[in-house]
């Protein structure tokens, strides 16, 4: 068993075939099936049944691959912490965050990383949840990750977190007119409303519920799982939105009506990672995080 393998391996797991993960590699789809079988001997164990062109994982292949994972960023630590010696700082960052966090506070973060760090990778994975980051971190998908909790929540078991900043929360429509003149808008003062929300589950959604629950024949008109959706969907005039401040600099810039809303409710934002060593590119992440 080599690295080779192992990430010829998780390139089908995560293409889900044989042929596109050749394509992602940029090898023939020989090679790849090869190596999955040379793999399969080493381990004693099928690792995918085969059924027609596609493959299906088996116990033994879920079982490798958050191990497999780990094996091969155990490798590129290897291989960047010596480059670093010499003062290059390659390779890729792999950082999960929530989507309204992407927008702010992740943008300025990546922002001056780049500036400073421009021979980095930086690659962003989706998590709709602080629990979706915390299992992209536990099975080694990203290193570093951006959640947003309420005060009140329990932290990531088994991570360590760094605080960022507190986010309130504001009102979007698309232009003055479609929103009431006070500011900071009461949820009462949205009587009538119709709110564009996100899913179940996220501290934007909580407070688009309580807001519900105050503003007397308001209702939800449209619930979108795609959180980028949200703003265009402002400015097209189907709704008003309920979103965190991390919004409001795009908003206004997009010509959106933005006001402060009236609430206890606020998201601290955090920087999460695995406890332990930092590959050189999350460490340095980390110590801009920290400055700011």
């Amino acid at each position: 068993m080599d690295a080779r393998q192992l990430r010829y391996f998780l390139a089908v797991v995560d293409a889900g075939s044989v042929h596109k993960a050749a394509e992602l590699l940029f090898v023939a789809q020989p090679s790849v099936s090869q190596s999955l079988r040379a793999l399969e001997r080493d381990l004693g164990s099928l690792l995918f049944h085969r059924t027609g062109r596609r493959l299906v994982l088996t116990a033994a292949g879920h079982a490798l691959v958050a191990p497999a994972r780990e094996v091969l960023r155990g490798l590129d630590l290897a291989r960047a912490t010596v480059e670093s010696v010499d003062g290059l700082l390659g390779g890729e960052l792999v950082i999960a965050s929530m989507p309204s966090q992407s927008v702010s506070p992740l943008t300025d973060l990546i922002a001056a990383f780049a500036a400073a760090n421009p021979l980095v990778r930086i690659s962003v994975r989706a998590a709709s949840t602080p629990a979706d980051v915390g299992r992209t971190l536990t099975t080694g998908d990203a290193e570093l990750g951006i959640v947003a909790a309420s005060p009140t929540a329990p932290p990531l078991p088994g991570l360590d977190a760094l605080h960022l900043e507190t986010q309130r929360f504001a009102v979007l429509g698309r232009d003055e007119a479609a929103l009431p003149a006070a500011d900071p808008v009461r949820p009462a003062d949205l009587a009538g409303a119709a709110l564009i929300v996100g899913q179940q589950g996220t501290g934007m959604r909580a407070v688009a519920d309580a807001v519900l629950g105050q503003a007397p024949g308001s209702r939800f008109a449209v619930e979108v799982e795609h959180r980028e959706a949200v703003l265009p969907l402002v400015l097209a005039g189907v709704g008003i939105a309920v979103v965190s401040d991390s919004w409001r600099a795009l908003a206004k810039a997009a010509g959106a009506a933005v006001r402060a809303l009236d609430c206890p409710d606020s998201l601290v934002v955090s920087l999460v990672s695995r406890p332990g060593r930092l590959s050189p590119a999350a460490a340095a992440f980390r110590g801009l995080a920290e400055q700011d």
